[in-house]
């Protein structure tokens, strides 16, 4: 039996955990990577375990994107390589039988210097081919993901970052390799990254930090250049709604966007698929904001148009929730993205309730896989009796049934907003 100073141990785990773990869904032919139901895992290195663009990926996918259904967990472990991520991949990432997984290795295999192939290159491509080979075995679509990139500023020094960007470059295109050897789908991270990096500090001066402050962990900016690589890779290319106004008096909303009531130039809306909503600074790389100037994240996956149809002036102001905006005639007959004309919205509390779910999902999968499991392991090896070894086993089936309560409430999060439009002629 467990001593007495390993009792409160047991009790303190116990109390951690609670809900049960949803059953594995096969996967359903489609043209995009996700499937309906599909289990979505997302792993890497301490970029990763940022929490950062692993809950981009989930904010947009579950608000976004619901019809998706999915469930989703990041695993991100610091200091990590795609090699160290194969001691560990039976337990904490196959166990939970996912049909999807992303990589994103290569920033700590590279091992900050320049790069050899000898030393560098062939042990990456051995690793990372080893880790796709199990998770095909096993069932899954890997998205394989080549690395970021380092700050031209704020990594080292120039040089540095010059030899070291080279290298992760190197990595990314054996990442590219792989994928199209084994015909799964590739997220080139390191070369959006790059391009956005420069577009950026040409426009805000090289003092802006993209790819973060320490050189190699980006703040929240560089984070949505690296969701917004793996939307791509992923296959998304989403219409979150299409409502149309005409200024006779009818309404027309797409699918996720519910006509309540209209009339000449006014339409209520419940609406079940948000637009990405962004919060924050504009001019700060602690805020995703700040790098919208020069990615395309609006325009290729959160268009949420306004398409108002006879109007007889040259202009029109328009009126969502709090905000108003004046557009042309052309503008609103050729159709106004909201999500980007109006970063302040009715969707935006409705978001940030969402976000924080997820943050807290994710927060707990951290402490689940780097922390728990490990406990549990160490207290197994500690059982010599048939209660101790039924304790660990019990405590085995708590942590799946916390996480799936901390999922359903990420979904429950995702509630109806109505919301009204006014197009007032001027």
């Amino acid at each position: 039996m467990f001593s007495r100073h390993v009792r409160p141990i047991l009790v303190l785990i116990v109390l951690t955990f609670i809900a049960p773990v949803a059953a594995g869904i096969e996967p359903v032919e489609t043209s995009k990577v996700l499937k309906p139901g599909n289990r979505l895992v997302i792993i890497g290195d301490s970029i990763t375990e940022q929490k950062l663009y692993s809950r981009y990926l989930e904010d947009y996918l579950t608000a976004c994107t619901p019809q998706l259904n999915l469930w989703i967990m990041q695993l991100g472990w610091g200091g990590e390589t795609a090699g160290g991520f194969l001691g560990r991949m039976d337990q904490d990432l196959l166990a939970f039988k996912p049909n999807v997984i992303t990589t994103c290795y290569g920033m700590n295999d590279g091992q900050y210097r320049p790069y050899d192939e000898q030393t560098v290159g062939r042990p990456y491509a051995v690793n990372m081919k080893n880790l796709i080979d199990r998770a095909k075995l096993a069932g899954a679509i890997v998205v394989v993901g080549s690395p970021g990139a380092v700050d031209t500023k704020f990594f080292r020094n120039a040089d540095a970052a010059k030899w070291y960007n080279d290298n992760l470059s190197h990595l990314k295109d054996l990442d590219k390799k792989l994928a199209a050897d084994a015909k799964l789908p590739f997220a080139d991270v390191h070369d959006i990254m790059v391009q956005t990096m420069l577009k950026a500090k040409d426009a805000r001066g090289d003092d802006f930090p993209v790819c973060g402050r320490d050189g190699v962990h980006p703040g929240a900016n560089g984070q949505l250049i690296m969701a917004y690589a793996f939307l791509k890779a992923l296959g998304m290319d989403e219409t979150i709604g299409v409502i149309s106004v005409d200024m006779n008096g009818k309404a027309q909303g797409s699918d996720g966007h519910k006509i309540v009531a209209s009339e000449a130039g006014k339409v209520t809306i419940e609406s079940t698929h948000y637009p990405f909503c962004f919060s924050g600074d504009e001019k700060s790389d602690n805020s995703p904001r700040s790098i919208l100037p020069y990615l395309p994240f609006q325009q290729d996956f959160n268009r949420l148009t306004l398409i108002v149809t006879n109007l007889k002036t040259e202009k029109a102001k328009v009126t969502w929730g709090k905000e108003s905006k004046t557009f042309t005639h052309g503008q609103l007959e050729s159709g106004v993205n909201l999500a980007a004309e109006f970063p302040n919205n009715p969707f935006s509390a409705a978001f940030q309730k969402v976000d924080d779910r997820v943050r807290e999902k994710q927060e707990f999968e951290t402490q689940m896989i780097k922390s728990h499991y490990r406990s549990l392991n160490a207290l197994a090896a500690m059982a010599d009796d048939d209660e101790s070894k039924a304790a660990v086993t019990l405590l085995r089936k708590k942590l799946p049934e916390r996480h799936a309560k901390l999922a359903e409430a990420v979904k429950a999060a995702v509630a109806p907003v109505q919301h009204t439009i006014e197009v007032v002629p001027e």
